[in-house]
Parts: structure tokens; sequence; C-alpha cells
């Protein structure tokens, strides 16, 4: 081969990454989610400059938009192998790849519109809210009710 030619050009990977999610509680673990995103929607003025806004640009904001939703924060329940468990969490998006997150704590959800996490959902009936929650009910001799020995 003539080593005046150029050297071929790497092929272009097309096909897009995917996001990176950490656990909060294993740092070199990765969380998956494919569930709903619930995302924050700010009221106050005060909302908005505990995120770097000053006060004069977040009163015109809220003036602006009575209610300002992010798209860059939301709720979402992932999932961590090495704790085996479905947590919800917030996130919150830098880049395309690259998320903060972190257990999501319970007055985050005042901020969900459409949401509230302590009234349970009228369309579901006490039977089924019941039955749900029966693999976590103990026996008389305080084993779970689906263990065999």
């Amino acid at each position: 081969m003539d080593s005046s030619s150029p050297a071929p050009e790497p092929r272009r990977n097309r096909r897009p990454k995917k996001r990176e999610l950490w656990c909060p509680a294993h740092p070199e673990q990765r969380v998956e989610g494919n569930g709903q995103k619930y995302f924050l929607h700010l009221l106050t003025p005060e909302q908005l400059k505990a995120r770097g806004m000053s006060e004069k640009k977040a009163k015109l904001v809220i003036q602006a938009y009575p209610v300002l939703v992010l798209s860059s924060e939301w709720l979402e329940e992932l999932f961590c192998p090495a704790c085996g468990t479905l947590r919800w969490c917030h996130v919150v998006k830098h880049d395309r790849i690259l998320h903060t997150v972190r257990w999501a704590p319970r007055e985050l959800w005042e901020q969900v519109a459409h949401v509230d996490p302590i009234v349970s959902n009228p369309t579901v009936s006490e039977y089924t809210r019941r039955e749900a929650r029966r693999h976590t009910r103990k026996r008389a001799d305080g084993k779970a009710i689906f263990d065999r020995f």
C-alpha cells in the first residue's frame, strides 16, 4: 500500500447512546427504568431561586408562566440490580447522556401535578388494593404466607 494515501476514517457508530443512570447507593451500578416520568412543576419564585436563578428573573418568569414545568427534572421509578429493589428517584438531566440520580424525598411529590402520594387511587377497588399487599402479610408463626417450610 502506498504510504502517501490517507488512512481510512473510522466508521461512524449510528446507534444512539443510552442515558447513563447510576445508583445513589452503589455508584458503580447502572440502574434501569422505562417507567413513566413525573416532571416537576414550579409555582413560586423561591423554587426557582433554589435552582440558581436570580430573584428578579424568577419573579418575571413566574409572572409570565404561573406553572413552569421543568423538562430537565423528573421523578422516575428505577431498578438497581445491586439493591434488588425498585425505588423512586429524582433525576436531573444535564445533557443527552449525563444525568444525576438521587433518592426522591417525599416533598418533591408536592411539585408533581395530578399526583397525591398520600391518597390512594380512587379507581382501584379495596379488594385489589388488599390483594396487592398480600405478599407482605405474615402467618401466625411469623413466616410469610407463601413460605412452604
